[in-house]
């Protein structure tokens, strides 16, 4: 197995590659951009729905104390989004956010099978094998 000499910056980029970066450049942005969307509206129901919350400085402590912890579970947080409640929302976000690497990862998986790369296939196959099972094994550990 020889390795792949490397590509000069003058040497044309195969437009599947080409694609392929794009398409994972995009999903990372429109990831990103999701959970940012998702925080900020959260945020601003939230405070909408209790408007004294913002000018109360004690009120902001007793809402972000560790006793009072926001929806973490999926049933809780579906219940939030159904009752458009703002934490459920912000939770939203940082889990869009978080799931954002991991949708990467198998967009990369699909791209190197479409460049019929098994080495890479494997890798990143494991990898995300390893993303789902942290994922999983966290929730059942929680």
């Amino acid at each position: 197995m020889t390795a792949e000499p490397r590509r000069g910056p003058s040497e044309p980029v195969d437009p599947r590659v080409r694609r392929v970066e794009l398409l994972i450049s995009n999903l990372l942005r429109c990831g990103v951009l999701a959970s940012l969307a998702l925080i900020v509206l959260g945020m601003v129901i939230a405070f909408v729905q209790q408007p004294g919350d913002l000018l109360r400085p004690e009120r902001l402590v007793e809402l972000t104390h560790p006793e009072r912890p926001p929806p973490h579970r999926l049933g809780e947080i579906a219940a939030g989004l159904a009752g458009l409640r703002g934490p459920a929302i912000v939770t939203l976000g940082l889990l869009v956010l978080l799931l954002t690497p991991v949708v990467r990862v198998a967009v990369s998986i699909v791209a190197f099978v479409y460049q019929r790369d098994r080495a890479f296939v494997g890798i990143t196959s494991t990898v995300l094998a390893i993303l789902l099972a942290s994922i999983v094994l966290g929730q059942a550990l929680h």
